[in-house]
């Protein structure tokens, strides 16, 4: 493992050139590897790891009918390497559980019992396994449980490997049975693109996660543009000149620069006038937003967000709720606007 200094903290990361593909390939030769599920994650690591040589199958309901045509039609074939979940997992060796944290708990009962002895159980997301209790997903003790979180949607995992970058992972082994849990999590995190993989444990990967999607990544940056949006309407300004000072200059500009070489450098290829104020303000805007943060973060800990997740997603009508949710977030004056301003941009 290499040892980086991230701010002052030396941390250990295993990096391709460490473990290139060519080892991973060696470490799962004789591994086959079922991905179940095809919905946000599956496709992703599925095709990449398959681009990348590995034996890979497919396990997801017929009934749903939308996900098994989207592999039918990404090449994976019915009867070959396209299966219903429980004949896909009882032909492989290392099972990807990849269906919907909600869909976890209810899958479990049929996938616990095609686990065979010496099998590798595969998440990417610390969910199920922390909140057992809740989720009642309790692995048997006779099997490796692994973990590859890969930082990024799953169509960033896809884009970012045809680029030839990668989406970066952090890697946990819960249960190693065998001896070789942490090679073959490291061998199926190359597999499917990671740019380097950072060690880190269920319970932290799940709670940061969750900290993370409904904080900045997703629940805060999009309350924050609603609430700058909706002030400067009201002060006059129209919806155009809102949008491009709140969305626009950020996504297609200023977050490219953050990217690039971080927060100081994007600072200082900014306007004085710019930089002065952010500075300023970032402080105000730290403090006001910390005791919310706290409160995310306990939510996490203690079980509750998950109780809503599960309680709301297992739900009859919450596909109807879910689309209810997003119709009005989309038909907002806020992203109304937006979809002009996108078709609006100079097409390459």
């Amino acid at each position: 493992m290499a040892k980086i200094n991230f701010g002052g903290t030396i941390e250990n990361v295993v990096t391709r050139e460490e473990f290139p593909l060519s080892k991973a390939q060696e470490v799962l030769k004789d591994e086959v590897i079922c991905v179940i599920g095809y919905g946000v994650q599956g496709p992703a690591q599925s095709l990449n790891m398959k681009d990348n040589g590995f034996k890979v199958i497919i396990g997801q309901s017929p009934d749903f009918k939308e996900d098994w045509d989207r592999a039918i039609n990404d090449g994976w074939i019915p009867g070959e390497t396209l299966f219903p979940i429980e004949e896909a997992a009882k032909k492989a060796t290392i099972i990807q559980y990849l269906v919907s944290d909600a869909a976890q708990r209810t899958v479990w009962p049929v996938l616990k019992a095609c686990l065979n002895e010496g099998d590798a159980l595969y998440f990417s997301h610390g969910f199920s396994i922390t909140y057992s209790e809740q989720t009642s997903v309790i692995p048997p003790e006779n099997v490796d449980v692994i973990l590859v979180a890969p930082k990024g949607s799953g169509t960033s995992v896809r884009r970012n490997f045809l680029a030839g970058t990668g989406i970066n992972s952090s890697y946990a082994i819960y249960q190693d049975y065998t001896g070789r849990a942490e090679e073959r999590t490291l061998a199926v995190g190359i597999a499917i693109g990671s740019g380097y993989l950072f060690p880190t444990t269920f319970k932290n990967e799940v709670y940061s996660d969750l900290t993370g999607e409904r904080g900045v990544l997703m629940g805060a940056i999009a309350g924050i543009m609603e609430a700058q949006y909706e002030v400067l309407r009201k002060n006059g300004h129209s919806p155009s000149e809102a949008f491009n000072e709140t969305v626009e200059e950020l996504t297609q500009s200023l977050i490219r620069l953050v990217d690039e070489n971080g927060m100081d450098w994007m600072y200082a290829n900014c306007s004085a006038t710019a930089q002065r104020g952010a500075l300023d303000w970032r402080h105000k805007f730290r403090e006001a937003v910390l005791p919310v943060f706290n409160d995310l973060y306990n939510s996490v800990k203690t079980g509750e967000e998950t109780r809503i997740v599960l309680e709301r997603t297992g739900s009859r009508n919450y596909k109807n709720e879910l689309q209810a949710e997003l119709k009005e977030m989309r038909e907002s004056e806020l992203w109304q606007t937006g979809e002009q301003v996108r078709k609006l941009r100079p097409q390459k």
